[in-house]
């Protein structure tokens, strides 16, 4: 019988990143089956980083792209490559915003990473390298990031919407549907 469980992930076996993220937003607008995660980055090159004109490699797995904008602009195909692990942008600035929207299936999430379905609630976990399997991303445990994070789902079946922080806002919007803002200020992976 083969041994399923997952190596240790070290931080030493890190190579130091060619590009820092200053600030996260994520936007999830929450169903079992499609979730759309609107991911926006603030990225910023590296000033330890020996590697010039470094193309920007983010992690990605179970995803489905719907579209990146770089400076709020939308990148071409051939700007980038996207696969089955991985989201490659070839040229970048020193600093740039990114916003990628992407689309997961939490009710087919076995795996338990990322954002999944549990006894009809919405769960996430991601350390180590869960984070991923949400949206595209520097997902290592030494690029810290501030997140805030905007939660929309059907209020009468999700009516308490959680995330880590200090809540900031809520609302209603059509369709039976509510969200809540949330502002982490301290820095994570």
């Amino acid at each position: 019988m083969s041994d399923a469980t997952p190596g240790t992930i070290y931080l030493k076996d890190y190579s130091q990143p060619d590009y820092l993220i200053d600030t996260v937003d994520l936007h999830f607008e929450l169903q079992p089956e499609n979730t759309l995660v609107r991911s926006t980055l603030s990225f910023y090159r590296n000033p330890a980083s020996s590697t010039e004109n470094a193309p920007l490699q983010l992690m990605g797995e179970a995803l489905t792209l719907e579209s990146i904008k770089l400076d709020g602009v939308t990148i071409a195909e051939a700007d980038y490559l996207a696969d089955e692990s991985s989201l490659v942008i070839h040229t970048v600035p020193e600093r740039f915003t990114l916003e990628i929207i992407t689309h997961i299936n939490p009710k087919a999430n076995t795996a338990l990473e990322g954002l999944y379905l549990s006894n009809g609630l919405f769960c996430t976990q991601c350390e180590a390298e869960g984070f991923r399997k949400i949206t595209y991303f520097l997902d290592r445990p030494d690029v810290m990031a501030r997140y805030t994070t905007t939660i929309v789902a059907d209020k009468t079946a999700y009516p308490v919407l959680l995330s880590n922080g200090n809540r900031i806002d809520s609302g209603e919007q059509e369709e039976g549907r509510h969200w809540v803002k949330w502002e982490d200020p301290h820095p994570k992976p």
